[in-house]
């Protein structure tokens, strides 16, 4: 188990529909991280922004944006964990992926499909949660719009680390500000969220306000909205079982399946 996890996110604007633009922005930003990390944390479709035209930028799973996630990942010895679309079965997915150095990659479908947009009406919704073990840390990756569903975030797997990449607009930031800081209260876990800038497509304005909050809902990361910036923060397993031992509220979770 390592005690330690080192986590860099990569607060950026997006091309719009343009998945080779962006994986060559994301290429020389991850390859311009002169640290060592653990795990490197994109947004959420950060090979297209968040699109509704699904054809135009969807690819497999032995497609492009793969196959460089895998590259990138291996090429740095970190984890890469973004969503992007992908199309299966005659189906398109906000698919997030969890790439390993090794190549190993585990998939989540994003369970809640933003209604307000039509996301529903493109993209097929997931029905499994997953937990990545990583280096001995348990972590729990979701999408966007899931952050407003405490019930689908809700640790019951004694995760370590619940991660939202997004595509989140300016005008509902403060809600997301807010419900970051939450989910990290209630879980007792490292929350973390990662949102893109810029303009997309569709002329919705992203400010950013990527961070992570710690267990007791302190806010452990400094990044300054409107900007594209790499910020790393390291993460620390005393930290999560001092204040677990300490309070034990998880002991006091309601008891259900979902």
């Amino acid at each position: 188990m390592q005690e330690q996890l080192k986590v860099a996110l990569i607060q950026a604007d997006l091309v719009w529909e343009n998945p080779k633009s962006n994986r060559e922005n994301f290429t020389h930003k991850i390859k311009g991280i002169n640290t060592d990390v653990d795990l490197v944390i994109l947004p959420e479709m950060f090979s297209s922004g968040f699109t509704m035209n699904a054809p135009k930028v969807s690819e497999s799973m032995t497609g492009e944006t793969v196959m460089w996630m895998k590259q990138m990942a291996a090429y740095k010895n970190v984890a890469i964990v973004g969503s992007l679309v992908i199309a299966e079965e005659n189906k398109f997915y906000n698919r997030l992926l969890f790439v390993e150095p090794s190549g190993q990659v585990t998939h989540y479908n994003k369970r809640h499909t933003f209604t307000l947009v039509g996301e529903q009406k493109v993209y097929t919704a997931g029905t499994n949660k997953i937990v990545v073990n990583f280096k001995g840390w348990k972590i729990c990756p979701l999408i966007c719009y899931d952050l407003r569903f405490p019930v689908w975030s809700r640790n019951t797997e004694d995760y370590d680390v619940l991660i939202y990449v997004a595509n989140w607009p300016k005008p509902r930031v403060a809600a997301w500000n807010a419900l970051l800081k939450a989910r990290a209260i209630e879980n007792m876990a490292y929350c973390i969220g990662v949102n893109r800038v810029g303009v997309d497509g569709v002329n919705s304005l992203y400010t950013g306000h990527s961070s992570v909050y710690d267990v007791l809902g302190e806010e452990i990361s400094n990044i300054k909205p409107n900007t594209e910036q790499i910020e790393i923060v390291t993460l620390e397993k005393r930290h999560i079982s001092a204040y677990r031992n300490k309070f034990k509220f998880l002991n006091d979770r309601d008891s259900f399946t979902f």
